[in-house]
């Protein structure tokens, strides 16, 4: 058996209209199929597998993300270019999603923001091997990007 690649992924939501406002308009995936009132599907655009990633209905009253539980910690979407972070950062911001921080992490440059339902979510640019850091293990840097401001809180 020869694995090719991470298929998608499924988060739970309270809110299905909700989360898939945010998904479509924060995050920029469109709507792949839907189970009315249970789940929806989405995909990166130019994608043309089923789905990258779907929601799932659980109700208004599930218990959201807890820090110590077991389980999903963040799912991340690849951008294009390092540059493509700063104005993705800034949107979020300005749309006044709770932004979790940045971090060059050696291996790749991160945002770190959550969903509605507090699902912690990533967009990323993955270095390619020969910039990763020399001498050191190119996945524990937790420096911030240039464009975070300074004195900012970090998770």
């Amino acid at each position: 058996m020869a694995l090719k690649k991470l298929g998608h992924v499924v988060l739970k939501v309270r809110d299905l209209d909700r989360s898939e406002a945010f998904y479509t308009g924060v995050v920029g995936l469109q709507v792949s199929g839907r189970l009315p009132g249970r789940m929806v599907f989405f995909t990166v655009p130019g994608n043309e597998d089923s789905h990258d990633l779907a929601i799932w209905k659980v109700g208004p009253d599930a218990v959201p993300p807890q820090p110590k539980q077991v389980g999903l910690f963040h799912v991340a979407w690849q951008v294009e270019r390092p540059e493509d972070l700063e104005p993705l950062y800034h949107r979020l911001v300005a749309m006044g999603v709770p932004v979790q921080g940045t971090m060059d992490h050696g291996a790749n440059l991160s945002v770190y923001f959550e969903d509605p339902d507090g699902n912690m979510l990533e967009f990323t640019y993955e270095q390619p091997r020969q910039a990763w850091p020399a001498g050191r293990n190119p996945f524990a840097g937790r420096e911030p990007l240039p464009f975070e401001p300074a004195g900012r809180p970090r998770r």
